[in-house]
């Protein structure tokens, strides 16, 4: 499935505006895009049923997956997405993964806000760069 697809903002948001908003609030909006990105490619074109594309879809939206999709990402992030990085694995988080330890739940938390700061500017073709590599590593580490 061609990444030309990639949703979007009708009208991004400044990256200053971006960056005043709170890590975790950016964590929350990058998960449910990196939900919705790999719901949509574990979805199209097969006809598998849904007990198989959530499991397919978990194995890439996870703490443990995310976190280390962060550490292969972070030396690709511009300094900026470095910085929302830091500032979100960085934050006080009140809650924890079930199967995840701290520190990766805390760097998952980090490379989400990456991935809701690039939505919420609008730039969707690094966005879609980074959910497909991280779609594939974690789906072809199983097959």
């Amino acid at each position: 499935m061609s990444d030309e697809w990639i949703f979007s903002l009708s009208k991004p948001i400044s990256k200053q505006d971006a960056l005043s908003l709170h890590p975790m609030a950016l964590a929350f909006i990058g998960d449910a895009v990196q939900s919705l990105y790999a719901r949509s490619r574990a979805t199209v074109g097969t006809s598998s049923k849904t007990g198989a594309l959530h499991h397919e879809v978990t194995r890439v939206v996870n703490a443990v997956s995310q976190a280390k999709e962060a550490g292969k990402l972070l030396p690709l992030f511009d300094e900026t997405e470095q910085d929302v990085f830091r500032r979100a694995r960085n934050c006080k988080i009140q809650t924890s993964a079930k199967h995840a330890d701290p520190a990766e739940y805390r760097r998952a938390s980090g490379f989400e806000a990456v991935m809701g700061y690039l939505y919420l500017t609008g730039e969707t073709e690094r966005l879609a760069y980074f959910l497909s590599v991280c779609f594939e590593d974690c789906t072809s580490d199983t097959q």
